[in-house]
């Protein structure tokens, strides 16, 4: 039996943090030799900027590099955990470190989660120099970062870390982290390790140090995907409902279901439920697109995405997961057009930029005998007295006379609506 090990207490992803630039994994585009970030942190020409990127990408590890490299004072705080009043303390401390010729870098994690009022508090200090700010977010500053904040800082993307990066994070771990190289480490299913950490480095770090933790007491130790399988329990799926991949991925899935890829709806619709989407909120995203992608081509569509609706209400996951594919293959499946869609749309922008014009007469209620006599309903033409329950008249208002904002298709059900309605409207109307 082997001697009792001791755990390193720090996780293996601070650990082996990278302190300088040649150090750090990955973003070539913004430190490699020659690019912005790498310049001006080499020139000590420093001014605000946000790192905007994926998890486990270095936003946090550049920070820290850029303090370590350049003669200024860190102060690291956490939106999520800070407020106003801890912010201003450190401004006021960056005031008094100007009077002493020296800079004040404030780095804030997940800037995103930082309301307006905490972000207009900023504003004043960065616009004049009195800190450097550094924030931190996954999340797209165009919608999180007001715009006022957006235009006294420089945003530069990090790109997810490619197979190359995180062989290269993994070699290095195994190399020179003090308490893996102790260790008799003799294989890893670095592939397997890449998939489950979604590109994350942080979490491809502490799932090794798991890893090997759960194997000391062999002899050898393997770091198989069924050893990696017993730690994770499951696979660390990228997906924020609160986040822009949350949108990202329902657009996927729409836009699927839209262009008639079943096969591409059911996987982005696998993507939601492995994040753990309500799977009410698909469900109820099928409803709309039913009428809005497929409409009159294929009515059935909204009886089964509405049943559908319905059943993943009463039954739940995970059986729901079946009910929710037979409806989005067959949405994706089904003839396709936005002419009801087009059509509301239309009517609606009439309705705002025109005129309030009046109902014509004949199309006017008369339960009086007083609206009788002023006209109402007057001439009006009820079509169940003619031949196929049919006569020409006109039911908009006089100035819209003959407006046409419902374009039938030429797909699935809609296609006979379309000659129905030309054979109806022929000597008024185009389709």
């Amino acid at each position: 039996m082997k001697e009792k090990i001791n755990i390193p207490q720090v996780p293996l992803a601070e650990r082996c943090r990278p302190k300088t630039l040649d150090e750090f994994q990955g973003q070539e585009k913004l430190v490699g030799q020659g690019k912005p970030l790498r310049s001006m942190i080499d020139t000590d020409s420093l001014s605000s900027i946000i790192l905007w990127g994926p998890p486990g990408t270095g936003k946090t590890t550049l920070a820290k590099i850029i303090s370590e490299t350049t003669d200024c004072e860190f102060h690291q705080i956490n939106a999520v955990s800070s407020g106003v009043k801890e912010m201003r303390q450190i401004i006021e401390l960056a005031k008094q470190n100007l009077d002493h010729y020296k800079r004040t870098i404030l780095f804030i994690d997940e800037i995103h989660r930082f309301n307006k009022a905490q972000q207009d508090a900023l504003l004043s200090s960065v616009e004049s120099g009195q800190i450097i700010m550094i924030g931190a977010t996954t999340e797209n500053p165009s919608f999180e970062v007001i715009p006022a904040l957006r235009s006294r800082v420089r945003i530069f993307v990090l790109q997810e870390l490619s197979k190359i990066d995180l062989q290269n994070i993994l070699n290095s771990a195994l190399t020179n982290d003090e308490f893996l190289k102790t260790q008799k480490i003799t294989y890893v299913d670095s592939d397997f390790l890449f998939f489950v950490s979604g590109g994350d480095a942080r979490i491809l770090l502490n799932i090794l140090e798991a890893s090997v933790i759960q194997e000391l007491e062999k002899d050898e130790i393997k770091i198989t995907k069924e050893v990696i399988e017993n730690v994770i329990q499951r696979k660390n799926i990228l997906y924020d409902k609160a986040g822009e991949e949350h949108y990202n991925i329902i657009s996927a899935f729409i836009k699927s279901v839209r262009g008639s890829d079943p096969d591409a709806a059911v996987y982005w619709m696998a993507r939601m439920l492995e994040g753990g989407e309500d799977p009410l909120f698909i469900a109820r995203r099928m409803v709309i697109l039913a009428s809005e992608d497929i409409g009159n081509a294929s009515p059935n569509a909204l009886l089964l995405a509405e049943s559908a609706f319905s059943a993943v209400h009463k039954i739940g996951m995970p059986e729901a997961r079946i009910i929710l594919s037979q409806c989005a293959t067959y949405l994706a499946s089904a003839p396709k057009s936005n002419a009801a869609y087009m059509a509301i749309d239309n009517a609606i922008s009439d309705a705002k930029n025109f005129p309030q014009y009046q109902v014509p007469f004949n199309l006017r209620n008369a339960p009086t005998k007083l609206m009788k006599e002023l006209g109402y309903g007057k001439e009006y033409k009820y079509p169940h007295e003619f031949q196929n329950n049919f006569v020409e008249s006109n039911y908009l208002p006089e100035e819209l006379k003959n407006k046409q904002y419902y374009l039938p298709s030429e797909n699935g059900n809609e296609k006979a609506i379309k000659e129905r309605l030309q054979t109806l409207w022929k000597n008024i109307k185009k389709y």
